[in-house]
């Protein structure tokens, strides 16, 4: 028996310096979600992945060496995930740099603010390595500047209709590369792959022009765009790396929200005086503390964040509705849910790096009962009519410490529009009529709100 040990023995040390390193790791799914926000890449292995990022120049472009890994059919495929639409990312290739690294060279669109850090095992995933790719300016403030030069009339906007702005908060709570410099060099040797081609893009420009005979038939609809406009930041409850619950037949949670997003920003965008904003827009995940931020950054008057919920008994159904508490939960089953809504920073992968000083102040001001006494004025007008078209879980406004709910001074309310774990719920939630009513009777509740407290509407 020793002697057939140690034959095995020195077969192994035999193949082991014939391939001169063997991966003590693997890779086992590689996945990219892009997105106007950022672009996230996705790494899951079945042990902590060692790497390093390097920022490059002329032309920019990251390289992110992994070590211990082999190139498998998964990374190999990693260039095909790549969409043409990607805002940030033109083309990715994959590499052996050494025996014993591999090199992912990322080719940049632009100039990017990058952040890369790693995910202990959460929910279904294993140990997860993330690439977070941020624009170098942000673009909701790219987007609120430009709304502000198209409300200014004769080079100075109305006093009366500026509304005040909130001092300038960072992209999110990740924005920050988690106990890693990343060094700025201006080239390193390129993997050994093969080269490809670059994408075209194009960017279209449109320019108006106005004459002066034109002027007093504008004048109207200039003074129009200049009236007091409510602004309502619309959440779509988890997305990306975060599905959300799943339903009987396998239906996401963020498949769901993200419709029913859609659907009320188009209803509350033909109100004349209401315009609706999308925390997100498309399957990508957004950290809960970056969903106060970008809300605070749009001056939204509102926040109301949409989900839908789910448990293990497939019988509970209804739908609630939830502000935030400052002294504990209302009941044991809204502690619950806040609980496992707060989990999703867990499943979607935040970095847990520096904070902002001014993030922190945000985020924990306690100080905010004026708000949570309109969330709950406003979640009261959305549960009634809700209650016209579903059974309520509860027929009140719950509370609980939900962190997407923590801004200071946006009145916030969290809609759980249905039990998705339910089948005749599930059903009625992927159906878009239902889908319509829904949404029309939060936007009548959101009506009833600002018609019983109109000097919220002035503010």
């Amino acid at each position: 028996m020793i002697k057939y040990l140690h034959l095995w023995l020195s077969l192994w040390l035999l193949s082991f310096c014939v391939s001169g390193h063997a991966a003590s790791n693997n890779i086992t799914a590689a996945r990219v979600w892009p997105a106007q926000d950022y672009t996230r890449i996705a790494f899951e292995a079945q042990l902590p992945v060692k790497h390093q990022l390097l920022i490059l120049k002329n032309p920019h472009r990251l390289v992110l060496d992994i070590e211990d890994v082999e190139l498998n059919p998964i990374l190999k495929t990693l260039s095909d995930r790549i969409l043409s639409s990607d805002p940030y990312i033109k083309q990715i290739r994959v590499g052996m740099f050494k025996p014993n690294v591999l090199r992912i060279a990322i080719d940049l669109k632009a100039e990017v603010s990058p952040n890369v850090f790693a995910l202990a095992p959460a929910g279904d995933y294993k140990h997860r390595l993330v690439v977070d790719i941020y624009p170098d300016k942000d673009p909701i403030m790219a987007m609120l500047e430009k709304r502000d030069n198209e409300l200014i009339g004769d080079g100075k906007q109305s006093q009366d209709t500026a509304k005040p702005v909130p001092a300038p908060l960072p992209n999110d709570a990740s924005s920050q590369v988690e106990n890693q410099d990343l060094p700025t060099i201006e080239a390193i040797p390129d993997a050994p792959v093969e080269p490809i081609p670059d994408q075209a893009s194009s960017e279209a420009v449109v320019t108006t022009q106005e004459t002066a005979t034109n002027d007093a038939k504008t004048k109207p609809e200039l003074n129009k765009k200049k009236e007091r406009v409510i602004t309502i930041a619309i959440d779509a409850g988890h997305g990306g790396e975060d599905p959300g619950a799943r339903g009987a037949t396998g239906t996401h949670e963020k498949e769901i929200t993200l419709q029913i997003a859609k659907k009320l920003k188009d209803k509350i965008d033909a109100e004349d005086n209401m315009r609706g904003v999308l925390i997100r827009d498309g399957d990508y995940f957004i950290p809960l503390q970056g969903r106060v931020i970008k809300a605070r950054k749009l001056r939204a008057d509102l926040f109301i964040s949409i989900h839908a919920d789910s448990f293990t008994n497939p019988a509970a159904r209804g739908s609630s509705v939830f502000a935030l508490s400052e002294r504990g939960a209302t009941s044991a089953s809204a502690r619950y849910l806040a609980k496992k809504e707060n989990e999703s920073d867990l499943i979607g992968g935040v970095s847990l790096g520096g904070k902002d000083p001014e993030l922190a102040r945000t985020l924990l001001d306690l100080s905010q009962a004026a708000t949570i006494n309109d969330s709950i004025k406003l979640g009261k007008h959305v549960l009634t009519n809700i209650g016209q078209i579903n059974k309520l879980h509860k027929n009140h406004v719950e509370q609980a410490g939900f962190a997407v709910l923590k801004s200071p001074d946006i009145p916030s309310i969290l809609v759980e529009t249905a039990f998705i774990s339910n089948p005749e719920e599930e059903r009625k939630l992927k159906d878009s009529s239902y889908q319509d009513k829904l949404v029309d009777s939060i936007l009548s509740g959101v009506k009833k709100y600002f018609a019983n407290n109109p000097a919220l509407v002035s503010r």
